[in-house]
């Protein structure tokens, strides 16, 4: 083995490639093939592209799948803490030794082949996925989606969660073509699930030409919110309306926000087309995912969504870095704002900032300023 540590594996890769992007996919489908794996899994496979609320929907996905008594395999990125957060066997953060013997796989697949960071990871963990024969495996691009390298492989159905401006040296500067982009990762006569009401002509044109059987948030399906028991948006019930069949009394997803409602009914669309297809069946018979829905939508664990990392005083960290993202961001603030004003909270909202410098910085800053002291 090349290495003997994870760490010493990652810094290395970091050398690998000159570039730290490097779109396309020639290297990964090159390498992919002399690893001797193919391009579709033994089981169904969800792909998961978009500007914002990927992490969302997939950790719904995955929560959903779970409470089914289904395996799932889910790849993100990037990490907060550790890069095994990236690959995912049931939702648990896969093993040094798993990974670092993947790693290894990959080196000796690849040849010469300057993979970058990224590529190197993404094949590992097609080489660990291939090997646990799960029920379902869920991919999410890393940037856009047509020459990302997630996207060597055949899904069966693909999600769109939102087009917003973001990384436009490499996507463009416009939704348009940023759509374009993303809308790369469908597949003829293939389910895409779009989570966008609005959606980019490009986006439509591309489904268009390629056939695909196109579900649209707003016109296919649609989370409508029930009569609340209280003012509090966590006790809140909605209804998922859907071509697939509707699905009422629904919890409020375990993510603050209620836009995650849109998110939560996006990848339980996704679940639909599948279990219509026969694709995934739950292990109780007769039982479908109708009753793990509900069960997987109140046990969701996904850090750094407008998570309370401290109550006294109350510290929240959001990965918000666009200005789509920074919008919901601004909701969220003002809705704790409403329910701390009976307490009368004493002190100032401070901020503290950290984005990379390829982000629309300004115009981030100008949308939370307002509630900001």
């Amino acid at each position: 083995m090349r290495f003997n540590t994870l760490d010493d594996w990652l810094a290395w890769q970091e050398t690998l490639n000159p570039a730290e992007i490097d779109l396309g996919l020639g290297r990964v489908s090159h390498v992919l093939e002399r690893a001797g794996l193919s391009a579709s899994f033994n089981c169904p496979l969800i792909t998961v592209a978009g500007t914002n609320g990927k992490g969302s929907v997939v950790a719904m996905l995955e929560a959903i799948v779970l409470a089914a008594g289904l395996k799932v395999c889910s790849y993100t990125s990037p990490h907060l803490f550790r890069y095994n957060e990236r690959i995912k066997i049931n939702a648990r953060a896969i093993d040094d030794a798993t990974l670092c013997a993947a790693f290894e796989r990959i080196d000796r697949a690849r040849a010469d082949s300057e993979l970058t960071y990224f590529e190197f990871g993404t094949l590992a963990a097609i080489d660990i996925f291939f090997r646990q024969q799960p029920d379902l495996v869920i991919l999410e691009v890393g940037l856009g989606g047509r020459l990302d390298a997630v996207n060597i492989m055949e899904p069966d159905v693909s999600i769109l969660t939102s087009v917003a401006i973001d990384h436009v040296d490499w996507l463009g500067d416009n939704r348009e073509a940023i759509g374009y982009e993303k809308a790369g990762i469908f597949r003829a006569g293939k389910v895409v699930v779009c989570g966008e009401r609005e959606t980019p002509d490009t986006v439509l044109a591309v489904a268009e030409k390629l056939q695909c059987r196109f579900f649209q948030a707003g016109s296919h399906y649609n989370a409508i919110a029930e009569k609340r028991s209280g003012d509090n948006d966590q006790d809140s019930r909605w209804t998922l309306q859907s071509d697939y069949g509707d699905l009422p009394a629904l919890p409020q997803p375990s993510l603050i926000g209620d836009f995650q409602k849109l998110n939560a009914a996006t990848a339980i669309v996704a679940l639909q087309a599948l279990q219509a297809d026969g694709r995934l069946v739950a292990e109780q018979p007769g039982s479908g995912l109708t009753r793990a829905v509900a069960a997987g939508l109140s046990n969701i664990r996904l850090p750094g969504r407008f998570q309370q990392v401290y109550r006294q005083p109350a510290v929240y960290v959001d990965v918000a870095h666009n200005l789509q993202a920074a919008q919901s961001l601004v909701s969220l603030l003002r809705s704790v704002a409403r329910e701390n004003t009976a307490e009368s909270v004493p002190g100032k909202t401070w901020a503290i900032v950290a984005m990379l410098a390829d982000k629309d910085v300004h115009a981030v800053l100008e949308m939370v300023a307002g509630d900001i002291d």
